[in-house]
């Protein structure tokens, strides 16, 4: 296994904290840095591919093969091409790939090396003020509407912590701030000094890379409050174009290069900083009833995680649930509302879930537990409960159900092994397990849509396990399904109220 730096190189905006300077040495000129071998690619004795949007204008994200007791840590990105391939495309004009030029790569293969640019459209600083609560202290650009940012940034109890990170949904954007809590020998400020620093952009699979940068931001902010230059820097190097409307950021390629590289690698991928927020220990953490968590997601419910403070843990678990849900095949989440990730999420975001079909989120304040009109699935802890009658029984675990997750905890074992004993460093838990699920989601659909075209489209026993489902306890599951996709068409045999 190798060990690889968890931090995106250093660019012109970013200062390089005096503890991280060895023997108080001047850093390197920031061409010679970005040209520096750490910054490559792939590491030395890892030939562990990249993803395409892992790396770009903001440079690459090494990942980290090593974990840590628990045998998580941050999964290594993937690719369907090795690495070192990546000068045989070159963008157009307009940052997208062309088709037009001949070449050996399939098309497949260079939708995947489309980079997704960076586009931050709002930097900020939010701080605690004992006579006023969070105020928004400073931001660019100055016009940018941010009400409400400063009660995201700064979770609900984060005095109870010292660091954390906070991922959130403003508008049309999303947003990643990192929080601080700083003792100081101040009477005004109560003793502690609460910052957070945090950015804005279109897409969350980007917001990772900078995450290293915003925490020593929120650092610097404590010490010496009012220091804005770097963040002013940073946003004039990775700000977005707008149109004219304002409502959205130009996107760098057509949807079509997106929605190829997103088949492709099948997840966005997200930095992992924290052991509990990788997939392994989001399906650990919840056990069997990650089945019952697919189940409703899969159905597009709407999910509320409740937890007290550190935030950015739970952010993953928002992640994952999304994950579950992923399906490849074309056409098939088109008549469905889109699974959206709202991440964290407080009593001002209230009359926005109001309006939403389906999502999942999450949040530190417990009175969202009487608002039961906002949610389908409450989730406090490991404990997955509902006040819908109709959903309670999808709450029960089948016995397809502890199959499939006896099967997923095989694999994840197997994997681990062949990490060990062969220093595996391109497989990672992340991949296996989201896969694990895709391959369900589409196993289930294919049979459908096969049953669908047939001269007898009637379900039955044989086709339901065919698609890995228990004719008899997944039945109400297959209901729901049919009617929430749009299968109408088909007929379910009476045997599957019966077997």
């Amino acid at each position: 296994m190798v060990e690889r730096s968890d931090r995106a190189p250093l660019l012109d905006w970013e200062e390089v904290p005096c503890a991280e300077k060895p023997g108080g040495a001047s850093p390197a000129p920031a061409k010679e840095r970005l040209a520096s071998p750490s910054n490559s690619r792939a590491s030395p004795g890892c030939s562990a591919p990249v993803f395409g949007w892992s790396s770009g204008p903001g440079g690459p994200a090494p990942c980290r093969s090593v974990s840590g007791s628990d045998g998580c840590g941050t999964p290594p990105t993937t690719s369907g091409a090795p690495a070192g391939r990546d000068e045989g495309l070159q963008p157009d004009e307009d940052g997208c790939l062309s088709d037009s030029e001949p070449g050996e790569l399939s098309l497949e293969d260079r939708m995947v090396k489309w980079e997704e640019k960076d586009q931050i459209v709002s930097v900020f600083v939010v701080a605690f003020n004992t006579r006023s609560g969070n105020m928004l202290e400073w931001c660019l650009p100055k016009d940018m509407d941010l009400e409400g940012v400063e009660f995201k940034a700064i979770a609900s109890g984060s005095h109870r912590v010292t660091t954390d990170f906070i991922y959130f949904r403003k508008g049309h954007y999303f947003g990643l701030a990192c929080f601080a809590n700083m003792a100081v020998e101040s009477t005004v400020e109560r003793g502690a000094r609460m910052k957070s620093v945090g950015i804005l952009s279109p897409s969350y699979t980007l917001l990772y890379r900078y995450m290293s940068f915003l925490e020593h931001q929120v650092r610097l902010q404590l010490q010496t409050p009012g220091h804005y230059s770097p963040l002013e820097a940073f946003y004039e190097d990775k700000r977005a174009l707008l149109p004219p409307s304002g409502d959205a950021v130009v996107t760098a390629c057509p949807a079509i290069a997106w929605g190829a590289a997103l088949n492709h690698s099948m997840h966005p991928e997200m930095k992992i900083t924290h052991p509990a927020g990788c997939m392994s220990q989001f399906i650990r953490f919840f056990g069997e009833q990650i089945m019952v968590l697919w189940k409703l997601a899969l159905l597009r419910r709407r999910i509320l995680i409740f937890s007290p403070p550190p935030v950015g843990v739970v952010c993953y678990r928002v992640y994952g649930c999304c994950c579950l849900a992923n399906i490849s095949i074309p056409g098939v989440s088109t008549a469905v509302p889109e699974f959206r990730p709202f991440f964290y999420v407080n009593v001002a975001d209230i009359s926005a879930l109001e309006n939403e079909l389906s999502y999942v989120a999450c949040t530190t304040e417990k009175i969202f537990e009487e608002k039961k009109d906002l949610y389908d699935v409450y989730v406090d802890n490991q404990n997955v409960k509902t006040y819908r009658e109709g959903l309670k029984p999808l709450l029960r675990l089948s016995t397809a159900d502890r199959e499939k997750y006896r099967k997923l905890t095989e694999q994840r074992q197997m994997l681990l092994y062949s990490q060990e004993e062969n220093g595996d460093c391109v497989s990672s838990e992340e991949d296996l397990f989201i896969l694990f699920f895709l391959e369900q989601n589409n196993r289930i659909f294919q049979t459908l849509s096969e049953v669908a075209g047939s001269p007898d489209p009637t379900l039955t026993q044989e086709s339901v396990r065919a698609m890995g489902l228990d004719p008899h306890g997944d039945r109400l599951f297959l209901l729901h399904l049919l009617e929430i996709y749009g299968y109408d068409t088909l007929l379910v045999s009476e045997q599957l109220c019966c077997s």
